[in-house]
């Protein structure tokens, strides 16, 4: 349990909130100004938060995001990661959501609570992308790996991607069937061990849902709740195997290449990364999904050595 959060974790069991309390929608509308009100309340995920809320004000109307934990998915940790993580990305300029303000005691509106902006565009991607949009989904990346980080508050070391899972472990220990492959490839990796290097500001869940697109520009990465510092290895491993699973073969190779254009540089320990991404699923997905996992996971292993 992250510092400062444990009276906030014993408040967060006892809610499974479907829709914001009064007192958090008062204190969003406060957020926006003097005489704000909530218009309306849409629930993003699976019939409960985040929200996303149409606050009317003197100037028109403003839509923003409301955060809060909802058990079992979202603990009151991810909330404040996500919430430092929005601090940074403004600092550095990088493309996310503005926090617009944060209760992260809890003392305003019950539970660690917070509003950020809505950015406009879409999450969809027309199938196949294109290999510009595949670029600029890597060059965007590099620009957030371009914020150098040692782990502080709320934003951790991540050794993986979506740390808060450990599907590898849970195969390990028996909670979860295997295949020879995913043994294997374990057992490669955890002999590999860690690859050295400097840390990196890192968003933890990059894939196709957590990209906003403007046109054919990257509006903003999204849903920062399991960011942290670690390799840019860990973004795009995910990234490149969320593509390789949705849309073939060819398409990790071009958000490799986008982010080696933007940054000048060659990724470090590629393979290793896109194992581990590959390591941190399920062992059985939906449809021609394992079968494509499992083709990029042999990819790796079969370069994990060069």
């Amino acid at each position: 349990m992250e510092p400062g959060l444990t009276a906030i974790m014993r408040d967060e069991d006892c809610i499974r909130m479907r829709t914001p309390t009064q007192r958090m929608l008062d204190w969003a509308a406060a957020a926006i100004g003097p005489g704000a009100r909530i218009a309306k309340v849409l629930a993003l995920h699976r019939g409960q938060g985040p929200w996303q809320l149409r606050i009317e004000h003197c100037g028109g109307t403003a839509d923003a995001v409301l955060r809060a934990p909802t058990p079992p998915q979202i603990n009151a940790a991810m909330v404040a990661t996500a919430a430092a993580a929005l601090e940074v990305a403004e600092r550095h300029g990088l493309p996310a959501p503005r926090l617009i303000d944060a209760d992260l005691t809890g003392a305003v509106t019950g539970v660690l609570t917070t509003l950020e902006t809505l950015v406009p565009g879409t999450t969809d991607w027309p199938p196949p992308p294109s290999a510009d949009r595949l670029r600029a989904a890597g060059a965007a990346l590099a620009r957030v790996h371009a914020v150098a980080m040692e782990p502080r508050e709320h934003l951790p070391f991540r050794p993986r991607p979506i740390a808060v899972d450990d599907f590898a472990a849970d195969r390990r220990n028996a909670r979860m069937p295997t295949t020879p492959l995913l043994e294997k490839a374990d057992e490669l990796i955890t002999t590999h061990g860690l690859p050295s290097g400097g840390t990196v500001f890192v968003h933890g869940d990059v894939w196709p849902g957590n990209v906003i697109w403007s046109g054919d520009e990257i509006a903003a990465f999204i849903d920062w709740k399991t960011a942290g510092v670690g390799a840019p290895g860990v973004d795009l491993g995910e990234l490149r195997k969320q593509v390789a699973i949705k849309f073939g073969a060819e398409a990790p190779g071009h958000v490799l290449d986008g982010w080696e254009r933007a940054t000048g540089t060659k990724a470090g320990h590629a393979a290793y990364w896109d194992a581990v991404a590959a390591l941190n699923t399920r062992t059985h997905l939906d449809g021609a999904a394992t079968d494509r996992r499992n083709a990029f996971l042999r990819a790796a292993l079969a370069n994990l050595g060069s």
